[in-house]
C-alpha cells in the first residue's frame, strides 16, 4: 500500500507514474491502426479492386427457334464476347453449344409477353446464366436475332 501512495505523490508531484509512457506509447499504436484501418475501408472500397475483364474473342452463334408459352415462339440469335481468359476450347471447341443449350433453357415456356416486354431484364438473366455455364469467361452477349410470332 505504501508503493501505492508514493506513486500518487510522484504524479502528483509532476512526475509520471510507473509504466506510465509505455500504456501511452500503446494507446497511440492502436489508435493508428484503427486509424488506418478505417481509411482504407472508407476510401478505398474495403478491399482491393479487380481489374476490369479485358474483351477477347467474339463468337458469334447461329439463331435458334425457341417454343413459347401458347403456341408461340422466338427466333434469337446470340454473339457472345469472351474475356481474354477464356480458353480455346470455350471459344472453338464448343461452338457455343453450351450457349445455345443455355438461351433454349432460359426462354422456353416463357410468355410472349414477357419476352417482347422484359426483353433487356431477360438477357440480364441470360447473360448470368451463359457467364457460369463458360466460368465467368463470357463478359457480354449481344442478340444479333430477336423475332417473335
Amino acid at each position: 500500500m505504501a508503493k501505492k501512495e508514493k506513486a500518487k505523490k510522484e504524479a502528483v508531484e509532476g512526475e509520471e507514474a510507473p509504466g506510465g509512457k509505455k500504456k501511452l506509447m500503446i494507446i497511440a499504436l492502436a489508435a493508428v491502426v484503427v486509424l488506418g484501418g478505417a481509411y482504407f475501408f472508407l476510401f478505398s472500397g474495403g478491399s482491393a479492386k479487380a481489374a476490369a475483364p479485358v474483351a477477347g474473342t467474339v463468337l458469334a452463334l447461329d439463331p435458334v427457334a425457341v417454343n413459347l408459352a401458347g403456341g408461340s415462339y422466338l427466333k434469337i440469335g446470340l454473339t457472345l464476347q469472351f474475356t481474354t481468359e477464356a480458353t480455346k476450347e470455350e471459344m472453338e471447341d464448343t461452338k457455343g453449344s453450351e450457349a445455345v443449350d443455355v438461351t433454349i433453357a432460359e426462354f422456353s415456356g416463357a410468355k410472349l409477353a414477357d419476352v417482347q416486354d422484359h426483353r433487356e431484364e431477360m438477357k440480364a438473366a441470360l447473360l448470368k446464366s451463359i457467364a457460369k455455364a463458360y466460368d465467368g469467361h463470357v463478359m457480354e452477349i449481344y442478340y444479333t436475332e430477336y423475332v417473335t410470332q
